[in-house]
C-alpha cells in the first residue's frame, strides 16, 4: 500500500498495548518500549485511538491508571467487530481508511479489519516496538501544529459537544468562545506548515496553487510581499496555524495572490473576517484590492466569500500590469474601511507599516 503516512493507528489493548488480560489479571503491564512508541508517535501528530473486547470502564480505569488514557482519542471499548470500532474513529475523524492503522495480537481480529476495511493498514502485536522505524510512521516534517494535534482534537470534540447543546443563536455561541485570531507576518520556522496549507486546503483555497517552502522562503525576503499566517484561539485551546495570505502591495491596488483557510475553521467564520481585515487594511492604505481566484470542484466556498465581500469582475485602471497564472480570474474591489466583527478578537499587524508590532483590530 505504500508509504502514505498514517495519521490515526488504533490499538488492540489486551496482549497488545499491554502485557496480560484484563478480565483475568488486574494487574496487566505496559512495557516502556511501548510506552515511548506511543508518546514518540504522538509527538510526530500521529493520533492513537483503541478498539478492545472489554468492559469500557474497567479498560479505561485501566489505562488511567497507567497514565495513558490521554493519548488516545475516541476509544471504542465494548463487544463489538473490531472493523466497526476503527470504521466509527475513522468517520469521527474524518479520514480515509487507508490513513488508517491497526495493530493487534490476533490474526482473526487483524483479518476481519482487513476483510471489511481493505484500506487500513494492519499489524500484529510483535510489530508495536518497530513502528516509529516504519515510513509510515515518519512524517517528513514535524511542525508545532503537529506535535499538538492531538490536544488541539480534543479541545475540538469538547467544542463540538457544548456547541451541540448549546440553544441559542450561532453568533451568540460564537462569543461565548472568546475566540481569538492571530495574524502575523510568517517567519522562516512557518514555512513548512504554511506549504502544508496551500497543499492540503482545498474548499476553502482561492486558486488550489502550491506554493513550494523556497517559493515562500523566496517571498519572504521579497519587500513588495507579505506572507501571512492565521492562527486560531478559544476558551478550549488553540486551533494552530488555520490560514495563509499570500499579498503584493503596489501603491494603486494590494493584489492577493493566494488566500486560503482550513476547513476546519469555516463554522466561525474566519474566512469572511481575514477578507474583511484586509479589505480594512487596503483602505486604510487609500489601496483598492485585486485577489486571484480559479475555480476548481472544491473551492465555492471560497467564490462566495470573495463575492459577499464584494468583489466583482469589472476592470480598474488599477488592475494595469497585475499579472496573472493561465486559467486565473482577477477579481477586483474598491475598498473601504469595515468595522470589526463582534464574535471574535482579532490581533493584526499594521500593513502598511514595516515591523512585527500587532495590535488589536478597533475602531
Amino acid at each position: 500500500m505504500g508509504a502514505e503516512t498514517v495519521k490515526c493507528l488504533v490499538w488492540d489493548l489486551d496482549q497488545t498495548l499491554w502485557h496480560g488480560i484484563l478480565l483475568e489479571d488486574e494487574d496487566v503491564r505496559l512495557a516502556e518500549e511501548v510506552r515511548e512508541v506511543v508518546l514518540e508517535l504522538d509527538r510526530r501528530g500521529v493520533l492513537q485511538s483503541v478498539a478492545s473486547r472489554n468492559d469500557h470502564d474497567h479498560a479505561w480505569e485501566r489505562l488511567r491508571a497507567l497514565g495513558m488514557a490521554d493519548y488516545f482519542v475516541l476509544p471504542q471499548i465494548g463487544w463489538g467487530r473490531k472493523s466497526d470500532a476503527v470504521r466509527s474513529i475513522a468517520d469521527q475523524l474524518g479520514f480515509a481508511h487507508r490513513a488508517i492503522a491497526f495493530i493487534d495480537d490476533q490474526p482473526t481480529e487483524r483479518a476481519e479489519v482487513a476483510h471489511h476495511l481493505p484500506d487500513v493498514r494492519c499489524y500484529p502485536a510483535e510489530d508495536a516496538t518497530r513502528l516509529t522505524s516504519l515510513a509510515e510512521f515518519t512524517p517528513a516534517t514535524v511542525t508545532e501544529d503537529s506535535r499538538r494535534r492531538r490536544t488541539m482534537y480534543q479541545a475540538g470534540f469538547r467544542r463540538t459537544a457544548e456547541r451541540e447543546g448549546f440553544t441559542g443563536p450561532d453568533e451568540e455561541f460564537l462569543r461565548t468562545l472568546d475566540l481569538r485570531m492571530g495574524i502575523r507576518r510568517a517567519r522562516e520556522d512557518d514555512l513548512v506548515r504554511v506549504e502544508e496549507l496551500t497543499l492540503r486546503t482545498s474548499q476553502m483555497n482561492a486558486t488550489g496553487v502550491h506554493y513550494s517552502e523556497s517559493d515562500l522562503r523566496a517571498l519572504l525576503d521579497d519587500p513588495d510581499h507579505e506572507v501571512l499566517v492565521v492562527t486560531l484561539d478559544d476558551r478550549f485551546g488553540p486551533h494552530g496555524a488555520v490560514g495563509i495570505v499570500l499579498l503584493a502591495e503596489h501603491d494603486a491596488a494590494w493584489h492577493v495572490k493566494l488566500l486560503a483557510t482550513s476547513c476546519r475553521v469555516v463554522s466561525f467564520g474566519a474566512g469572511a473576517v481575514l477578507l474583511r481585515w484586509l479589505t480594512d487594511q487596503a483602505a486604510a492604505a487609500g489601496a483598492h484590492l485585486t485577489a486571484d481566484f480559479r475555480p476548481t470542484d472544491r473551492n465555492r466556498m471560497m467564490e462566495v466569500a470573495y463575492r459577499f465581500a464584494g468583489f466583482t469582475d469589472a476592470e480598474c485602471p488599477c488592475t494595469a500590469g497585475t499579472g496573472t497564472r493561465e486559467g486565473v480570474q482577477l477579481l477586483h474591489l474598491v475598498a473601504t474601511r469595515q468595522p470589526p466583527p463582534t464574535t471574535m478578537r482579532v490581533l493584526a499587524p499594521v500593513l502598511a507599516q514595516a515591523g512585527d508590532d500587532v495590535v488589536e483590530w478597533s475602531r
